[in-house]
């Protein structure tokens, strides 16, 4: 008699449902709030220096803004200044001509970098994306990150190596026998001048977000848009863009709650050499008046309305993307 091997199929899972069929696991039981903090301890911990930081320097700061109504003075401390209530704005909306100054430069700055610096990271993204090898993709990547890294006075200080008076362009320039170019103290050449040192910065550090979002969309729509007969332009128009589009409404929603702020630190260093008509801004002005100048009021005033102006954006434009269908920063 030959032996034959039998086949003998899994045993089948025993269901718990009244109807038999494939069991499905068990919803874990909800655990009580000091079992899952025993359970998380570990991450907790590392995250309390960065909780402890937020505390101290974005809520404990917060108190600060009550000299906003006062006639402060550091001698005397908030608990001796003599409180003024809101003669501090009044100053200000009274038709300040060094205040109107800084927030028209503000705004127009702010504007600049709306139309040039925010859709610098998309297109740069989507240049990028396109590469074919992943080894020259990551090459690229890596020295367009690199800038971010660099200190305002080192981007500042190579842009007046390259474009000053005593700069290379000009030494060019001047060893051919050319007239030479003042592009660092020309009035009129900064607002292009500090658009692409931003731009220079901080473009490639950017596109990390863009960059992770365009590798989530799903490669079958590519193909399926390409068997309809799409261009390359037409897929970026009609894929590559809308699955884009929530995290450019939300970083859009996000850059107007900042919108006030246009670099302190930029403008600062480069502020001697243009003067302050074109390139004092509200961050400078605060400095200015409050630092240097001793009116620490008016400069905490200032800081309080652009942080409200900021926040009504912020609620204005995230309500403006509901009603459009996006999602926004958060859903009320």
């Amino acid at each position: 008699m030959t032996a034959t091997r039998e086949t003998r199929a899994p045993a089948p899972v025993p269901s718990a449902e009244p109807g038999g069929g494939t069991s499905k696991p068990k919803r874990r039981e909800s655990q009580g709030f000091w079992a899952r903090l025993r359970r998380d301890h570990p991450v907790l911990l590392l995250a309390l220096p960065g909780i402890a930081v937020v505390i101290v320097f974005q809520y404990v700061a917060l108190g600060g803004n009550v000299i906003a109504f006062q006639d402060y003075q550091p001698y005397l401390g908030i608990g001796r200044s003599l409180w003024v209530g809101f003669e501090n704005f009044t100053i200000l909306f009274s038709g300040d001509p060094e205040f109107l100054n800084a927030l028209r430069n503000t705004l127009y700055i702010t504007l600049l970098q709306t139309i040039f610096v925010f859709p610098a990271p998309i297109i740069l993204a989507l240049l990028l994306n396109s590469l074919v090898s992943n080894k020259v993709k990551q090459a690229v990547q890596s020295v367009l990150y690199l800038p971010h890294f660099l200190s305002w006075v080192i981007v500042v200080a190579v842009f007046q190596q390259m474009l000053g008076g005593a700069g290379m362009i000009n030494n060019f320039l001047r060893s051919h026998g050319w007239d030479t170019v003042d592009i660092i103290g020309n009035p009129d050449a900064f607002y292009a001048l500090i658009t692409s040192q931003v731009i220079w910065k901080d473009t490639g550090w950017a596109t990390i977000l863009f960059l992770a979002v365009l590798s989530q969309i799903d490669r079958s729509l590519y193909e399926a848009s390409a068997m309809d007969g799409a261009t390359r332009m037409r897929q970026i128009w009609h894929v590559t863009l809308p699955g884009m589009k929530p995290i450019i409404v939300l970083l859009l929603i996000l850059k107007l709650g900042d919108s006030l702020s246009v670099g302190f630190e930029q403008l600062l260093l480069q502020q001697q050499a243009v003067g302050r008509g074109v390139s004092e801004v509200l961050d400078t002005y605060v400095y200015n008046n409050g630092v240097i100048g001793g009116a620490w009021g008016v400069s905490a005033a200032v800081g309080l309305v652009k942080g409200l102006v900021g926040l009504v954006l912020v609620l204005v434009a995230n309500k403006i993307a509901h009603i459009l269908g996006e999602e926004g920063v958060y859903r009320a």
